[in-house]
């Protein structure tokens, strides 16, 4: 239970981030605006602040080559994803490559439960599968084809 707790800051970034994410897409607003508001209209007192803004900002500079890692693992163009599919693969695959410290089935997990939150009834399931064969593909620690 004291180790749900200590991660759950961390957690919160994550949803919160997010939900600044879906917030660009749908505004163009740029990512910094969007941060200001969240800031000033939401309790940060439970959040990691630092982590929700690094996140924030990876994703939306590195957005681009996220996808380039991402096409091979798909099974359709990525345009044609739904929103939320779009932001969750990009948040995850983020994850993946800039903390290698966060075990792979953690930011899957985290992401599948995002998906259960805010996403379509098909949503945790493609993300799931996408995430696990980027992280496969990726040879990232812990998974079958992972080089020690």
């Amino acid at each position: 239970m004291a180790e749900q707790k200590q991660w759950e800051p961390r957690r919160r970034a994550r949803r919160r981030a997010l939900q600044a994410l879906y917030q660009q897409e749908i505004t163009g607003q740029s990512v910094d605006e969007i941060i200001i508001q969240f800031l000033d209209a939401q309790d940060f007192s439970a959040v990691d602040e630092a982590y929700f803004k690094q996140l924030v900002h990876g994703v939306d500079e590195q957005g681009k080559a996220l996808v380039e890692d991402l096409k091979p693992v798909l099974d359709r163009d990525f345009d044609r994803l739904d929103t939320m599919e779009r932001i969750l693969l990009r948040l995850g695959a983020w994850q993946f490559r800039h903390e290698p410290g966060t075990p792979f089935q953690v930011v899957i997990e985290e992401s599948i439960d995002l998906a259960n939150r805010f996403g379509s009834d098909q949503t945790p399931a493609y993300v799931n599968a996408v995430l696990d064969r980027a992280a496969r593909a990726w040879k990232l620690p812990g998974t079958d084809s992972a080089v020690d």
